[in-house]
């Protein structure tokens, strides 16, 4: 029987995913719907950067078990936040994502400074790792398919036409994200490969060199 349970240098790589960049981008948006006179993330305990009150179990567990996973959405109220700007839902969302790039940059100092060291075996790549999937969280989150950011960044910078047919497709969302990661592993065109994992990886070259 194959060993199903995630190896140490799997859960090492997996933590900083699970403790800090999934935590901040949910604290992202419910500091950001806060700071907008939605009080909804804190009612529902949400604005902290205590990764319990964001992680979701089978979220966590397939992270490190599969290396793909998510976190609690944060709930909040559009209608409180439309009141203070048009723009609010778009705003909120776009925190999410902006502060993985946030999290990229700041790990990248280091680098960029000369402050680590290649002989640092475990260090540097857990770091670049890092780095990495921050940009992938990023640019995988402006994936314009709800339940993604990105279906309510493009919301509100379309013409109502569009708005109309995003809010008309959104029910199906979920199936089709589902459908746009499988056929990416299983056909010939690896879309997230084009639109996340290759814009990501070159960014991550550029700021760790």
């Amino acid at each position: 029987m194959p060993n199903m349970l995630p190896s140490i240098s799997q859960i090492l790589f997996m933590l900083p995913i699970l403790l800090v960049a999934l935590p901040v981008h949910e604290f992202a948006h419910a500091w950001t719907a806060d700071q907008l006179g939605d009080d909804t993330p804190r009612l529902a305990g949400r604005l902290t950067i205590n990764p319990l009150a964001h992680l979701d179990v089978i979220g966590s567990l397939l992270l490190l078990f599969a290396g793909f996973g998510w976190a609690k959405p944060v709930p909040i109220n559009p209608y409180a936040l439309q009141r203070r700007t048009p723009a609010g839902v778009m705003i909120v969302a776009a925190a999410g994502p902006l502060s993985n790039v946030g999290l990229a940059l700041l790990f990248a100092i280091p680098f960029q400074f000369g402050l680590v060291s290649a002989s640092a075996s475990i260090v540097v790549p857990l770091m670049e790792f890092f780095i990495l999937i921050n940009l992938v969280l990023f640019f995988f989150n402006l994936i314009p398919i709800f339940p993604l950011d990105g279906e309510k960044v493009l919301t509100y910078l379309l013409p109502p036409a569009g708005q109309t047919f995003l809010m008309q497709i959104r029910p199906y969302g979920p199936i089709l994200l589902a459908a746009l990661v499988i056929l990416s592993f299983r056909s010939g065109l690896n879309v997230l490969e084009i639109v996340v994992h290759g814009p990501a990886l070159a960014i991550t070259s550029l700021l760790v060199s």
